[in-house]
This record gives C-alpha cells, sequence and structure tokens, in this order.
C-alpha cells in the first residue's frame, strides 16, 4: 500500500500481543507507517479498547476510517477465556494479587452451567475500580491506586451468549458474546458471587467484533514487515 492509501483510509486487524496496552498497538504502528514513508503526522486510532493482559482482535483505523471508530466499537464483541474460581482480586484479573479466598466444593458443572445462563440478558453491570472509566474527569485506576474509594455507578450491558466450555480444577473455561461496554473482568467477579463463591479473570482472547474475525488478524510484527516489504 502507499501512503495515501493509509491517508484514504484502512482498517488493520490486528492481534494485539499479551502485555501491551492498546494504545502501544496504535502508537507502534502511526510510528511505522510515519517512519516507512517520512511523514510527520497521520491519523491512527482504535476501536475498543483490550486490558494489557489480554490478547485478540483489535481494529486499527488510519486517515479518513477514523471516523469510523464508534461503528466498530458499537458492534457485537465475542471473548473466550478463563476464570478462577475461589479466588478474588482487586482488579478482577491478574493485575493485582489475590485478597480474598473462598470454598469451592460446592460448585459443579450443572450449577456452574446454570449460574451461567442468570448472566444471559441486559444486566447493570459496574465496571471494575481498576479501568480506565473516568470519574470526575480522573480514570477509576488513579483512584484505585491511590487508595481512594468512589462511589461507581453501574451500566446497562447485554450478554447475548454466555457459554461453558470447560470446568475442572476450580477453572471455568468460557465464551462471551456481548454489547459494548461490557467488562468481562465484572462479569467474571459477579459470576463468582453468583456461585457463593470468588472469582477472577485468569485469560482473555477477544475473538470477533461484528464480522471482523481474529483468525484473519495480524500480528504487530507481520504488519511490520508487510509495511517495509510494500515500499
Amino acid at each position: 500500500m502507499t501512503i495515501e492509501d493509509y491517508f484514504a483510509g484502512q482498517v488493520l486487524l490486528i492481534d494485539k500481543p499479551l502485555k501491551w496496552t492498546s494504545f502501544q498497538v496504535v502508537n507502534k504502528i502511526r510510528w511505522e507507517i510515519r517512519q516507512a514513508f517520512n511523514i510527520k503526522k497521520i491519523k491512527v486510532g482504535h476501536a475498543g479498547t483490550l486490558d494489557p493482559l489480554a490478547t485478540g482482535l483489535l481494529i486499527i483505523c488510519t486517515g479518513k476510517m477514523t471516523k469510523q471508530i464508534a461503528t466498530f466499537q458499537g458492534q457485537k464483541k465475542e471473548y473466550t477465556g478463563s476464570i478462577a474460581m475461589g479466588k478474588t482480586t482487586p482488579s478482577y484479573d491478574l493485575e493485582t494479587e489475590v485478597n480474598q479466598t473462598f470454598p469451592t466444593d460446592h460448585i459443579t458443572q450443572g450449577l456452574v452451567e446454570e449460574t451461567a445462563r442468570q448472566f444471559i440478558g441486559e444486566l447493570d453491570q459496574f465496571p471494575p475500580i481498576f479501568s480506565a472509566v473516568k470519574h470526575h474527569g480522573k480514570r477509576l485506576y488513579e483512584f484505585a491506586r491511590a487508595g481512594e474509594h468512589i462511589d461507581v455507578k453501574s451500566r446497562k450491558v447485554s450478554i447475548y451468549d454466555f457459554e461453558i466450555l470447560k470446568f475442572s480444577d476450580d477453572r471455568v473455561d468460557f465464551r462471551v458474546t456481548c454489547s459494548k461496554g461490557t467488562y468481562i473482568r465484572s462479569l467474571a467477579h459477579d459470576f463468582g458471587k453468583a456461585l457463593n463463591s470468588g472469582a477472577y479473570l485468569s485469560k482473555l482472547h477477544r475473538t470477533k467484533i461484528g464480522d471482523y474475525n481474529v483468525d484473519t488478524a495480524m500480528t504487530v510484527d507481520a504488519f511490520i514487515n508487510n509495511l517495509k516489504q510494500s515500499i
């Protein structure tokens, strides 16, 4: 592709690597395009944040296609992942250390599947305190890291499917399809409470956004190699 193609607008499907923030991916791709074509500026943005500990599909838009970011963000999303049972963390994932443990002897395959069905539909969901949601101009994680307690408002989200793929050794593997704004970390936390236990998200992989599939996405390194070969 030429620089004119990137200015006109491209939709890049990237498989986000573990421990990268979504903004790091955007910044890397923007920098590589600028270096490749020796330009100072080009618009690059992503359509839906993935947490650093999550992997999978990240839609990157360049040039005029950045105007379509909101459209991509509003589409249905699909994730697969794992939930660790019997423990909780303040961040609802592996970002923070376990702070409480709970019994799990009463949890069975049948109970797990029955409880998962209770989450299908429209829910009032509270975002994690360790999240980028803003409160009075500050990110929630800024309050959390400062040890400040604030009252977080719930949001309406929709869970279209919550399929249990496997349950063993206090671990639940799942597939979820959901609406924009859904926090899978919060779903995992609430799922543990509904089981009269505790839980946190131990693994997350975004597989789809609308009709776009991670199977057709490329790694950041693959994008860079393709970019250099096209010049």
